[in-house]
């Protein structure tokens, strides 16, 4: 295993992490919304849908 490869390695996770952590902030913005505008978009029903597993 070269640097390069290693690097890339580490670019992999940190880019995992932030996404995580975007999903994270977004849900917990949705969820303050009121409950007739959450429904009105759909969430969470359709996000559960949509989302896989990993």
């Amino acid at each position: 295993m070269n640097g390069f490869t290693i690097l890339r390695s580490v670019q992999h996770y940190v880019g995992r992490i932030r996404t995580v952590r975007n999903d994270i902030r977004t849900q917990r913005f949705l969820n303050t919304l009121p409950a007739d505008i959450r429904k009105d978009i759909g969430w969470p029903d359709l996000y559960q849908g949509r989302v896989r597993e990993n």
